[in-house]
């Protein structure tokens, strides 16, 4: 069986609470970082950790909100979220501690190691592989997109996933593509999964405002909008992120 635990670690003036998760096969282990999104650390993406685990990857689920989550409360998400977007450098330093927590593990193979990001949380890793750390492969869904300006990302030598929904207004396909094209042009090996119908958001359950699971296909707490839960991609996705870090780390 996997182990997991929390892990407490300081940055950006509050203590994160992330979830590590170890294989239960002898490492060294391939090593991967987890952004969550604007929501926060919740059980979904836990268990994304979990299942990374459970595949034989050392996974570190980062928080970059001190523990809190936002369920059913957009406006306070989005004050939070916002600003952080906007400094390129404090999102460096949040990632940066995050993967130190990862690199610290014993039986990190940090000749071997990728990120997986979500919304803002693939922001940060895209700022961690675009001033200079060196991802085998980088997996981002919906992610918040920097300017798509190839002289950023002529240093990435990893494979690139770039994945949203047909339907998402706020990482909308147009916008990847564009950002792919900058990575082109980069000469950096990329691929994009469009899902058609997918709104963003679209691997997240319903929720009650406490997290837990209302068993339904509509979200009864309040949401940014264009936000919708489409299960049949939710699993593609995730078979789209296995398949990548397969064919770029090793472990299947």
């Amino acid at each position: 069986m996997i182990a997991t635990r929390q892990v407490t670690y300081d940055v950006d003036g509050m203590t994160m609470v992330g979830h590590l998760s170890r294989p239960a096969s002898g490492g060294p282990w391939p090593a991967v970082l987890l952004g969550h999104d604007g929501v926060g650390l919740d059980d979904y993406q836990r268990s994304r950790a979990d299942d990374l685990a459970e595949h034989g990857y050392l996974t570190f689920a980062m928080d970059y909100h001190g523990g809190r989550t936002f369920f059913g409360e957009p406006q306070a998400m989005l004050d939070r979220v916002l600003p952080l977007m906007a400094d390129p450098d404090r999102m460096l330093t949040i990632g940066r501690a995050a993967l130190d927590v990862l690199l610290a593990e014993p039986g990190a193979d940090h000749t071997q190691l990728a990120a997986l990001g979500y919304g803002a949380g693939g922001r940060i890793v895209l700022e961690l592989a675009r001033r200079g750390l060196s991802f085998t492969a980088l997996a981002v869904i919906h992610p918040g997109l920097p300017d798509a300006r190839a002289e950023d990302w002529t240093n990435a030598d990893g494979v690139f996933l770039l994945a949203t929904g047909s339907e998402d207004p706020l990482c909308t396909p147009a916008q990847l593509l564009t950002f792919g094209g900058a990575l082109q042009d980069a000469g950096v090996d990329w691929r994009a999964h469009i899902y058609g119908g997918a709104k963003h958001a679209f691997w997240a359950a319903p929720a009650r405002p406490d997290g837990s699971p209302t068993g339904g296909t509509g979200h009864l707490s309040p949401t940014v909008p264009g936000v919708g839960y489409h299960a049949a991609h939710a699993a593609r996705a995730w078979l789209a992120v296995l398949d990548v870090f397969g064919e770029s780390i090793g472990a299947r």
